[in-house]
């Protein structure tokens, strides 16, 4: 659990930067689940001509550069949610024993429970994000998961429906973040409501709408964690190393209250109430998101998000 301490600065500062909050065997899981779904992934894109033959030796880094620079979307397969829009049946996606023991590592849940309460959702808005050198980068790309991500709030991701719900994130390293790499950065000190964002190119928050304190960058060590309150603005440095930056956006909220997102799925990861509603099969995790995959390839579009491309915010 959080110190008094740690819970008054984050309370005060809106974020807090831990480090060792996953053990070193549950990232190395991760990384190594991964690898092999990198293996299995690149086979198949060989197969189709989108990718040479792989070279003796070479490894998750090696196969992504070329897949990231052969020019196709690689990375809707490794993500642990579904895209904004244009869901099909065959729209890929990851679910997998190692990242479920990681979505619900007793550390991760401890700290969620420290600032929500003993009765924990995981929350769906959730994301992979695997960052390419910004020498790699396309001059028009825009993706949040592939350049620098636009200054934000959590909530401001979410829909209406959310807008009382206590959530909280845990940005966790699976590699080193640091300011070269494209760590994250803060304006510390929680707002006392949502900025208006816009939903120009990534959905995030104009210059003049932002907060005049300094921004903060919040390096953190592979395993640690920054956990931020739904109101913090934050953003992303741009990546100006030569390798790519690996972390996950982990979401939790106080269960029965809406997700933000309530057309995903989500599930109870800790109840101290009802032990015996918490999920520990990631098999049936991984089961509800192939189900909604399916209803929402036959049904209409749902928005993600509440904000405009155009109007009197994104001016």
């Amino acid at each position: 659990m959080l110190s008094a301490e740690a819970l008054d600065r984050f309370n005060t500062d809106g974020y807090l930067v831990l480090e060792d909050v996953i053990d070193p065997a549950t990232r190395a899981a991760v990384m190594a689940e991964y690898a092999d779904l990198m293996d299995r992934l690149y086979e198949q894109w060989h197969a189709a001509g989108r990718v040479p033959a792989a070279r003796q030796g070479m490894d998750f880094w090696d196969k992504l550069e070329v897949v990231y620079t052969s020019g196709f979307d690689w990375y809707q397969p490794l993500d642990i949610s579904l895209p904004h829009a244009d869901i099909a049946d065959d729209t890929p996606m990851h679910f997998g024993p190692a990242v479920f023991d990681m979505a619900t590592h007793p550390r991760i849940l401890d700290i969620a429970e420290s600032i929500l309460g003993p009765e924990l959702t995981s929350n769906p808005i959730q994301h992979v994000r695997i960052k390419p050198p910004e020498r790699l980068v396309d001059p028009g790309e825009e993706r949040a998961h592939i350049v620098s991500t636009d200054w934000h709030q959590d909530r401001g991701v979410t829909l209406e429906s959310a807008d009382r719900t206590e959530m909280v994130t845990i940005w966790l390293a699976i590699t080193d973040a640091t300011v070269e790499n494209g760590c994250l950065q803060v304006k510390p000190g929680k707002e006392a409501e949502m900025l208006p964002h816009c939903s120009l190119g990534q959905t995030g928050i104009r210059d003049r709408y932002l907060p005049k304190r300094p921004a903060v960058p919040t390096p953190v060590k592979a395993g640690g964690a920054v956990i931020f309150h739904p109101l913090t603005p934050h953003a992303s440095l741009a990546n100006m190393s030569d390798g790519f930056r690996w972390s996950f956006d982990l979401r939790y909220n106080v269960t029965g209250q809406p997700s933000g997102r309530d057309h995903f799925p989500s599930f109870v990861a800790r109840s101290r109430a009802q032990p015996d509603s918490e999920l520990r099969d990631w098999r049936v995790w991984k089961q509800m998101w192939e189900d909604t995959r399916h209803r929402l390839a036959h049904t209409a579009h749902i928005p993600q998000h509440r904000w405009p491309t155009s109007g009197p915010f994104c001016a």
